[in-house]
């Protein structure tokens, strides 16, 4: 996570210069970072960016559930996802953990997003999997 800190400023510059409508997208995220200026926040906020930046769809990649039982309800559609669950919009950390869901099954539970990211792509390579057709970018 070190270097991604330390990456991050670029990042969010990189990100911030991108214009038109994933412009906009961009900046709601970044308006994020007013409610909460944690480190693991901005870890968050630069990771949904960058998946912005990159073309890519925030829901390809993340999935937001209210609570655990809408999870376990719709756990058997999801083949490569983290699940947060609390509300995307906001960024209190209290209120948020990640999950990874791979072909149905919960693999790493309780987690801040920005580690969830990190070690998703960390099972891909160890379980030798493909990555997702969406996700060619990011993942």
């Amino acid at each position: 996570m070190a270097k991604l800190d330390k990456c991050t400023p670029k990042l969010m510059d990189l990100a911030s210069s991108r214009g038109g409508a994933k412009g906009e997208i961009i900046g709601r995220i970044k308006d994020m970072l007013l409610e909460n200026n944690a480190v693991e926040v901005w870890r968050e906020v630069a990771i949904h960016c960058l998946v912005v930046y990159l073309g890519e769809k925030e829901e390809d990649l993340f999935k937001e559930f209210a609570n655990t039982q809408e999870i376990e309800a719709d756990l058997e559609k999801q083949v490569m996802k983290i699940a947060i669950i609390g509300d995307l919009s906001t960024m209190e950390l209290n209120h948020k953990t990640g999950t990874i869901i791979v072909e149905g099954i919960r693999i790493l539970i309780g987690m801040d997003i920005s580690r969830c990211c990190a070690l998703l792509t960390g099972i891909i390579y160890a379980l030798n999997l493909s990555y997702p057709k969406e996700l060619k970018y990011t993942c």
